[in-house]
């Protein structure tokens, strides 16, 4: 200790003078590298690239009679991105299994595969027009069945415009269990490293992704994803929410600057996608995480709301349709986010705080919801918890359906029907709300439990002991 205090030095220290050739050697090798401190120097993306054309994103605004997946949906969108000029060529679809069940087979022989020194085989598709292909320009990163090497790529590509001065955007597209429920602290590594890009969640949902247990069937990232800062997680429900949220991100990380991961969960579920709504407003309140998306009807006895997101929006407007028959009108608005519903009403809670003179800032949650003092039901192929976020600031009587469990191996029907997120337990849920409130009779909501087949006792083999053993 005495040695290095000493200005001279000692027998085992010594300190050579400021201009002595040691310390110049490192001096201007240390500069050379950046200085002494760390120094990040991102390059402003706004400033550089021009962005896709909002008419881009129109293509599902007119919605379409045949059937289609979101997974479907975002798969034609990417591809009309990776054609969009110079954006285009900064796209980089990644991989890491099951590129076809996310519909990117046509991907293969149009964009290639990326291999540095070429396809030196013969694939066992090759005689077929969308056949497996690998070139040294290819533009699609198959990563090999490892999430986790996949992300390492994926932040590589989503930190490169601050590493390289190159910006690119990465779209990386995976079975959605097997992200934040896998390699969430990898992802949690992204945020820290500030990329930029985008996470698909595909074959999303507790019951859509149906026969494939508790190993496959994810209903808890969009929960897990609240806790990261910088994820905005998405559950779309039609085409169109889909590619609008997309051009969102799109101008959020590069048109802004912004250090943002898009999470969105696809489903594999085909149904017929609606056209946009007629209220000139639905995009802005759809990006913020709600929106009206059909009025209820005139001249019923009651009105109920019904929430839904994903693809158990379909059972939700299905059970709008069967209240009818118990002379309940159905008000629908589709959830596209619960949790940014939920930090911008905690930013404003904070504000009021804060602000004990003004007047509580509003939010959209509260806004759409708040005033309503009548019934309203929630459904999701989520855990329950995802929508409970914004329950405080539900109006009326409130029920909320998820999919808490593990999950199972079984049909969708039987799937929705144990989770009880079918359409008959969202509609005998409406009537049982509307029973609370002594607007029906209870005898009407034991009526329909009867009709519908459903049942207070559940067993479930995963958790009863006495049926596993």
């Amino acid at each position: 200790d005495e040695q290095i205090k000493n200005p001279q030095g000692g027998e085992f220290f010594r300190k050579p003078g400021p201009d002595s050739p040691e310390v110049q050697y490192i001096m201007n090798n240390r500069e050379k590298l950046g200085g002494c401190l760390p120094l990040r120097t991102p390059a402003k993306i706004s400033g550089l690239i021009d962005l896709p054309d909002t008419e881009l994103f129109n293509l599902f605004n007119g919605g379409s009679p045949k059937e289609m997946s979101t997974t479907m949906a975002f798969a034609a969108l990417l591809r009309r991105l990776m054609k969009a000029g110079e954006f285009g060529r900064r796209c980089v679809p990644m991989v890491t299994d099951e590129a076809r069940t996310f519909g990117m087979n046509s991907f293969f022989h149009e964009f290639k595969i990326h291999a540095p020194f070429g396809q030196h085989y013969t694939p066992v598709d090759h005689d077929i027009l969308m056949k497996y292909a690998e070139a040294p320009d290819g533009q699609i990163l198959q990563e090999g069945i490892s999430e986790a090497g996949a992300l390492c790529t994926w932040i590589a590509t989503g930190t490169s415009y601050a590493s390289q001065g190159c910006p690119m955007m990465p779209f990386f597209i995976y079975y959605s269990m097997f992200g934040f429920q896998r390699v969430g602290d990898i992802i949690w590594q992204a945020a820290d490293a500030r990329a930029r890009g985008f996470l698909l969640g595909a074959t999303a949902g507790r019951t859509t992704l149906n026969g494939e247990g508790l190993q496959h069937q994810d209903g808890h990232s969009l929960l897990i994803g609240v806790s990261n800062p910088a994820v905005i997680g998405w559950d779309p429900s039609f085409a169109y929410e889909v590619s609008y949220i997309i051009e969102h991100g799109i101008q959020e990380m590069w048109g802004k600057d912004k250090d943002l991961i898009y999470y969105i969960s696809l489903y594999n579920e085909n149904h017929p996608m609606p056209e946009v709504p007629a209220d000139p407003v639905w995009k802005e309140h759809m990006l913020k995480g709600l929106y009206k998306f059909r009025p209820a009807k005139e001249g019923m006895s009651h009105t109920v709301r019904l929430i839904g997101s994903g693809s158990i929006m379909q059972q939700v407007l299905k059970a709008a349709d069967m209240l009818e028959d118990f002379g309940v009108a159905s008000e629908i608005w589709s959830a596209t986010n619960y949790g940014e519903l939920y930090r911008e009403a905690v930013r404003a809670e904070r504000e009021a705080r804060l602000r004990p003179h003004e007047a509580k800032p509003s939010c959209h949650v509260s806004d759409c919801l708040s005033d309503w003092t009548g019934s309203t039901v929630i459904a999701s192929d989520n855990v329950i918890a995802y929508p409970k976020l914004i329950e405080k600031y539900v109006g009326g009587e409130l029920v909320v359906l998820g999919t808490d469990g593990f999950g199972r191996s079984d049909t969708r029907t039987a799937l929705r029907r144990f989770f009880e997120v079918d359409s008959e337990s969202v509609t005998v849920a409406a009537l049982s709300a509307l029973s609370r409130q002594q607007k029906i009779s209870p005898d009407v909501v034991t009526g329909a439990m009867e009709k519908y087949g459903l049942k207070l006792e559940r067993p479930d083999i995963c958790m009863d002991h006495e049926l596993s053993t």
